[in-house]
C-alpha cells in the first residue's frame, strides 16, 4: 500500500495503481475533471500509463456546469 494525498487528504492506495484506476474508484469516470500531480497537469491521454507513487500529491478539480 502507498499513501497519496488527494486535495490535501491522505488516501491509502494499492501499489501500481494508475490515475485511470483512481478516477474509476472515485467515480469520476465520464465526468469533466482536471488532475494535477505534484504540481504538473496530467493529460487525460496518459491517465492509464501514469502510475501513482508513495507521497504523490494530487489536486482533482471537477467542472461544474451552470449559469
Amino acid at each position: 500500500m502507498i499513501t497519496v494525498y488527494i486535495n490535501g487528504a491522505p488516501r491509502q492506495q494499492a501499489d501500481s495503481c494508475s490515475i485511470a484506476q483512481l478516477v474509476d474508484e472515485l467515480a469520476y469516470t465520464g465526468r469533466r475533471i482536471a488532475i494535477e500531480r505534484n504540481g504538473d497537469i496530467v493529460p487525460r491521454s496518459v491517465y492509464p500509463a501514469t502510475i501513482l507513487t508513495d507521497g504523490d500529491k494530487l489536486e482533482i478539480v471537477v467542472a461544474v456546469g451552470g449559469g
